[in-house]
């Protein structure tokens, strides 16, 4: 009898010209699927419900902070973009694949998906466990993309402790998940009609 050698696979980042259209929606959809349901797990292993993470008590101090945040970190990333190299805050293309040719009510989903699933996960779950500070270095670590240079992963970082900052001010998570598809959303649309244009 023969033996068999098992070789486990190996993971490696994909490249956008590996990438279809197909292939990085599934991906990203699955990828916040996980992140949503990891979320959720944690909060219930820490004894909270994750619907109580959403309540409020007044709509403008969330609009204030969500929309606040999303201001500040939209002028600084204005003056960044302005004062660096194109190249410094490449994401190696994957965010002109994702929005270049999307519809508008697409980007507008991807961005609320996205924001509600990572915050749920960091700002609910992680950040209850580790604080703002960890959790910060653990969301620039997971937007691998952006590893290559030291401006975006440290914008990356600042956002995040802006994200958790919000969230401990505000008392509910729909600050911060109004401020990430306030930026996602706007960043998407940018990307769609300056393409197009």
């Amino acid at each position: 009898m023969k033996k068999r050698k098992w070789k486990l696979p190996k993971i490696q980042q994909a490249k956008p010209e590996q990438l279809n259209d197909r292939l990085l929606l599934i991906n990203l959809y699955i990828t916040q699927g996980l992140t949503l349901l990891i979320g959720l797990v944690w909060i219930l292993l820490q004894r909270r419900n994750p619907l109580a993470l959403f309540q409020f008590q007044h709509p403008g101090q969330v609009a204030a902070w969500g929309l606040g945040l999303a201001a500040v970190m939209f002028a600084i990333d204005f003056l960044v973009s302005r004062i660096t190299p194109e190249e410094v805050m490449d994401d190696g293309g994957i965010n002109n694949m994702l929005f270049q040719r999307r519809p508008v009510w697409h980007i507008i989903v991807i961005s609320a998906v996205v924001a509600v699933c990572e915050e749920l996960l960091f700002r609910g779950a992680v950040q209850h466990a580790f604080g703002p500070y960890w959790t910060s270095i653990l969301f620039a670590v997971i937007h691998v993309r952006y590893l290559k240079h030291w401006i975006p992963t440290g914008w990356v970082f600042l956002s995040s402790y802006g994200l958790g900052y919000i969230y401990i001010h505000s008392g509910t998570l729909l600050a911060p998940v109004l401020c990430h598809f306030m930026i996602d959303c706007v960043s998407g649309l940018v990307i769609r009609f300056r393409r197009e244009a």
